[in-house]
């Protein structure tokens, strides 16, 4: 049997073994994903706390359970590490590092440039590598292929296999999660497609193969550049029915009622999460690069980073309205996660709400039932106040930035002084109730 053959075989009979780059909120799961499907996992990150942790069999991620967890190290399918020397025992690797992008705008492929030059070092024959960190299309054959491949004599779609499978985490969704969610996954060449088929296959529900990794890599782009345009469009309503005095949460609904041609969308204080604020921009990018202006990715990001600032002028009213000004006013902001009910603060709007309103001279505090402390973006720490419902009558405004399902709207709003409403978490309780003002 040739190399090809030889893997398909070992991961038929799940005797391969895997390796995770990265272990954060899109590498554990995966990982689990994979020991659960009855293969020997080792996960590998730098961070010596998360390796600890699973050591000890608990878990960090809230979708993922520390009883799932435990039992997995004790059962020696799920093995934590910082050593990347363990790659040489590896025949299958997933790379699940960050892509942030710089202040600049520019894609920061730091992270999975370190991981890549680790994985160089061990690469050998008869590995499947596959890539999932969001990026520009191009990445896994311009950047990732030479890195593996340069003066080892290796040769991909023969000695190793290298695709591009984009990640499709959605923290704190019950109904599609790793496992059960369609996996696209596109190769160097469609031999590498055909063995990381088999490989996710034997785990994952649904595989979609593609023709190539800029086809894969290109699919996630225009996932989340079709959100991103559609909450700047949506967003962008609101600020027009608060122009015209109608109330954009009655027309959306109203809107939603057609059973075909519309897609709801909801408007917020602002775009958060690890994938819809960035990855648009990534291809933004990339299209400069070739002397195109991606202009309606471009629009929609100069709309949705406003939105913080929109919320701004709310408060500022709304507080004028009740013939007090924002410097010096207590401000609760309520919700500090990006989404409801999960821990994850990436690239939260209430981190630039919570900023632009210290910088009116507010007096500002929060609260988050999953979120105990946070860094601002200007590196104030601060950490939610112990006592709800108390913050909330000492409060002059309270600020609704994430709508998390554990509050009590009805017993906030009887309690504050004045609450302004940006994700309509008060629905029929703020209708003209003269307390409140909706985004």
């Amino acid at each position: 049997m040739n190399t090809k053959e030889i893997l398909l075989e070992q991961l038929r009979q799940k005797k391969a073994r895997v390796a995770v780059l990265g272990l954060g909120y899109v590498g554990l799961p995966l990982a689990v994903v994979f020991a659960e499907a009855g293969f020997t996992v080792t996960g590998i990150d730098p961070d010596a706390r998360k390796v600890e942790s699973l050591d000890k069999g608990v878990s960090y991620i809230p979708d993922v359970p520390t009883e799932q967890v435990a039992k997995l190290v004790a059962d020696g399918r799920l093995i934590a590490t910082t050593d990347f020397s363990a790659l040489k025992e590896i025949e299958a690797v997933s790379i699940c590092v960050p892509t942030p992008l710089r202040k600049t705008g520019d894609p920061d492929m730091s992270y999975i440039h370190s991981a890549t030059e680790e994985l160089a070092k061990y690469v050998h024959r008869g590995m499947v590598i596959v890539l999932e960190s969001t990026t520009y299309p191009g990445t896994t054959r311009e950047f990732a292929l030479p890195m593996l491949t340069e003066n080892n004599g290796l040769t991909v779609g023969e000695d190793i296999f290298l695709c591009f499978s984009p990640e499709r985490v959605d923290p704190g969704r019950e109904d599609w999660t790793t496992v059960n969610t369609p996996k696209v996954i596109g190769g160097i060449t469609p031999d590498c497609t055909e063995v990381a088929t088999a490989w996710y296959g034997a785990a994952i529900q649904t595989v979609v193969p593609v023709s190539t990794t800029e086809a894969a890599e290109m699919a996630k782009l225009l996932e989340n550049t079709f959100r991103m345009i559609n909450i700047g469009l949506v967003n962008e309503m609101a600020i027009m029915c608060d122009r015209l005095g109608v109330d954009v949460w009655e027309v959306i609904d109203a809107a939603a009622t057609k059973p075909f041609g519309f897609m709801k969308f909801t408007p917020g204080p602002g775009l958060g999460g690890h994938c819809i604020p960035i990855d648009p921009l990534y291809l933004s990018w990339k299209m400069r690069a070739l002397n195109y202006n991606a202009r309606f990715i471009e629009l929609a990001s100069e709309i949705n980073t406003g939105m913080p600032r929109h919320v701004i002028a709310l408060v500022q009213d709304a507080l004028n309205e009740d013939r007090k000004a924002a410097k010096g006013s207590h401000i609760l902001v309520l919700g500090a996660a990006y989404k409801p009910d999960i821990d994850d603060l990436r690239e939260s709007p209430a981190l630039d709400v919570i900023g632009l309103l210290e910088q009116k001279g507010a007096q500002v505090t929060y609260h988050d039932p999953y979120v105990p402390s946070l860094r601002t973006h200007e590196g104030l720490e601060m950490r939610s106040v112990p006592d709800l419902m108390a913050a909330v009558r000492e409060a002059d405004c309270v600020v609704i930035i994430t709508d998390h399902s554990d509050y009590d709207y009805a017993a906030i709003l009887e309690s504050a002084q004045l609450v302004v409403d940006t994700r309509n978490a008060l629905g029929k309780l703020g209708k003209d109730n003269p307390k409140v003002v909706k985004l």
